[in-house]
C-alpha cells in the first residue's frame, strides 16, 4: 500500500473533522501535513486549534502541496467547487469523494478527467471511531488507491469496497441510518417514561441496550433473527412487544425508509 504522505480536506465539516481525527489517531498522518480549505473562517480556526492542522486557501496552491483530496462539502455545490480544481488535478492526484449522490461520472465531470477517483459514503459514528463506510473505484483508481482508502475508513470504522452501483443503497441504509436508529431510540426513551420510567433512567437504559445489542450482533456474528429468538420467549413479554411493532408495520417501514433514502441519494446526483 502507498504510504499516505499528505491530504487536503476540501471542506472542514463534521465528517471532514472525524476524519482528520480517525487518521491522526491511526498514525496514518501527522497533522502538519494535513490541510484544510474552508469558507467559514470560524471552522476553519476551530480546526487548527483542536487538530494542528495547516489553512490553505488557494486550490493551485492545495493541489501542489496535496496527492490525496477528500472532497466533503455538500453535493449542492459539488460542480461550483469541483470546478475550481479541475485545471490543478492531474494522473498524479487521487480524489476521494464523501459527498451523497454524487457518481464517480459526475466527479469526472465536475473535477476533470485526469485525477483517479474514488467514491465513498462514511457515516457520523466516525465522530467516535465507529463508523462505517463503502467506497467505490474510478477505473483508473489502483488497488494502492482502493488500499489506501481503506486505511483512512477503517481508521474511524469499518469500510468495505463495493461497485458503484450499490451506493446509493448504501446511502440509504448505513449513511441515513442513524437517523432511524437515533429516532427508535427517542421512542425507547420516551416507552420507557411512558411505563413510568423517570426519563434519565429510560435514557440510560436505552442507550445502553441499543449500544449491547449491536455490540453482541457484531462480536457474535449470528443472525438478528436468531439473536432476536433467543430473547422472544413463548407467551412472554418479549413477543408481546414484537406483535405491538408488527401490528404498525414497523418492519416495513424500515424498509422503505432505506430504499426511499437511496433514492434520494441518485436524486442529488441527478
Amino acid at each position: 500500500m502507498s504510504t499516505l504522505t499528505s491530504l487536503a480536506c476540501i471542506g472542514g465539516g463534521q465528517m471532514a473533522e472525524a476524519l482528520i481525527r480517525g487518521i491522526v489517531a491511526a498514525k496514518l498522518l501527522a497533522p502538519e501535513h494535513i490541510h484544510v480549505i474552508e469558507p467559514n473562517p470560524e471552522r476553519l480556526h476551530s480546526l487548527q486549534q483542536n487538530h494542528g492542522i495547516q489553512a490553505t486557501a488557494d486550490p493551485a496552491e492545495l493541489c501542489a502541496h496535496c496527492r490525496v483530496l477528500l472532497a466533503a462539502v455538500k453535493p449542492q455545490v459539488a460542480r461550483q467547487v469541483l470546478s475550481a480544481y479541475a485545471p490543478h488535478l492531474g494522473e498524479g492526484h487521487l480524489l476521494i469523494s464523501i459527498m451523497a449522490g454524487i457518481s464517480l461520472a459526475d466527479l469526472s465531470k465536475y473535477a476533470g478527467a485526469k485525477a483517479r477517483l474514488i467514491r465513498a459514503m462514511p457515516n457520523t459514528p466516525a465522530l467516535v471511531l465507529a463508523g462505517a463506510t463503502a467506497f467505490s473505484p474510478g477505473a483508473s483508481a489502483t488497488r494502492d488507491d482502493c488500499d489506501l482508502a481503506r486505511a483512512i475508513f477503517d481508521a474511524v470504522g469499518a469500510s468495505l469496497e463495493l461497485p458503484e452501483e450499490q451506493i446509493d443503497a448504501v446511502t440509504g441504509l448505513s449513511g441515513s441510518g442513524p437517523g432511524y436508529v437515533f429516532t427508535f431510540l427517542e421512542a425507547l426513551i420516551d416507552g420507557g417514561v411512558l411505563a413510568g420510567l423517570p426519563r434519565p433512567h429510560a435514557e440510560k437504559l436505552a442507550l445502553h441496550t441499543l449500544y449491547g445489542s449491536a455490540k453482541l450482533a457484531l462480536k457474535s456474528g449470528e443472525h438478528a433473527a436468531v439473536l432476536k429468538g433467543r430473547v422472544t420467549s413463548p407467551g412472554g413479554t418479549t413477543i408481546a412487544g414484537i406483535q405491538a411493532l408488527e401490528q404498525g408495520a414497523f418492519r416495513g417501514l424500515v424498509m422503505e425508509a432505506v430504499r426511499k433514502a437511496g433514492r434520494r441519494s441518485a436524486e442529488l446526483g441527478g
